[in-house]
């Protein structure tokens, strides 16, 4: 608890270097690897502590509340699930100096590569790598012929000094994730250093058991929950302060008064279905089982709901924010840029009603959602 206090802090006090900077800097990724952020994910078997997703959720939450990119880099700190799909001698290697590995990469576009005696033979460019500047290992995605049955495509694991990072992260919202693109030029990777996205773990945990592509939604959508809960705290402390035109205080108005009771009343609302859906899984394959179609979709459907509700409360605090919310200097503007992000993100998408609307009605949802 005192090294969290502590990343809160440091992400509170720097948070405007990483906006301007458009990346988390390696010391304060270090200061996250203290908090055991980076071991989150990480098998207990190889030093790791392998949370229960709701309680790496819930850090994920009170970072973000200091800062949306901090959030949005820190819960890649799950992302070493998707590392459980590796042999596990490569697993052992890959953590043999620390479980506190920062792990991360750019998986589209999806690369072509040549299969040689020594591994796969790769070179492209991928995007949207969050958190690159500060990872101990990178992944890329690569195809060849004969994946598997799902068509999803390989991982490819390199080590920094084989790739290169173009920085030109240059976006409205989550400005400071560092999401560049990665370039690699012929690089030689074993086939034991790649991974299906979501395969079958190597990993005998519970934690492994945790449908993985839908943690990984989660991770992006409580980004927005805690970005929410700063905006909307941020409003509730101003509405008792005197406006500019010297008119009553926000909270002598009754507008004001209904407004913020209705955005804490479908923030609070999303954020117990997120909660409920992740305990509901969890339950599940702590007692040894794979987790149910249904409370897949559920976990899919609660994220894409609190990302969408979490956009909708940050956007009416900006609005009762009023003219000063337009400052540069306004956290609310920041607030707003930051929470626009989490539901354009491909996981979040409102598409993900339709796959949630397919297994309620005992349909076929569409490929790649469950």
């Amino acid at each position: 608890m005192t090294q969290l206090r502590q990343v809160l802090a440091v992400v509170a006090e720097r948070r405007a270097e990483f906006e301007e900077k458009r990346y988390v800097p390696r010391e304060v990724i270090a200061e996250f690897k203290s908090a055991g952020i980076y071991r989150a994910g990480v098998p207990k078997r190889f030093g790791g502590d392998a949370l229960p997703p709701a309680e790496f959720l819930r850090l994920i939450e009170r970072i973000s509340v200091a800062d949306g990119s901090a959030g949005w880099v820190a819960s890649f700190g799950s992302s070493t699930v998707y590392l459980a799909a590796l042999p596990l001698e490569t697993q052992a290697e890959l953590y043999a100096e620390s479980p506190d590995l920062v792990f991360a990469g750019g998986l589209f576009p999806v690369q072509s590569v040549e299969l040689g005696d020594d591994g796969y033979h790769v070179s492209g460019r991928w995007k949207f790598a969050s958190g690159c500047k500060g990872a101990d290992v990178l992944g890329v995605g690569i195809k060849k012929s004969g994946t598997d049955r799902a068509g999803r495509p390989l991982t490819a694991l390199l080590r920094p000094e084989q790739v290169r990072i173009v920085e030109n992260w240059d976006v409205v919202g989550m400005r400071g994730t560092g999401s560049h693109d990665l370039v690699v030029d012929a690089a030689v990777v074993p086939e034991e250093w790649t991974f299906v996205r979501g395969g079958e773990p190597t990993v005998d945990e519970p934690l492994y058991r945790y449908p993985a592509v839908a943690y990984a939604a989660q991770v992006l959508a409580v980004v927005g929950l805690g970005v929410a809960r700063a905006a909307l705290d941020q409003v509730i402390d101003q509405g008792g302060r005197s406006g500019f035109t010297g008119a009553p205080k926000p909270a002598e108005r009754a507008t004001y008064r209904i407004a913020v009771g209705q955005a804490e009343a479908r923030l609070r609302s999303a954020r117990a279905f997120f909660y409920e859906a992740t305990e509901g899984a969890w339950a599940t394959v702590e007692a040894g089982d794979p987790a149910t179609p249904h409370q897949v979709s559920l976990l899919r459907l609660a994220s894409t709901h609190l990302a969408k509700n979490a956009f909708d409360v940050v956007r009416s605090a900006y609005q009762l924010g009023g003219i000063a919310a337009i400052a540069d200097g306004s956290p609310l503007q920041r607030y707003l840029r930051d929470a626009s992000v989490v539901p354009q993100h491909a996981f979040l998408q409102e598409g993900m009603y339709d796959g949630a609307g397919a297994v309620l009605m005992g349909v076929q949802p569409f490929p790649g959602y469950l």
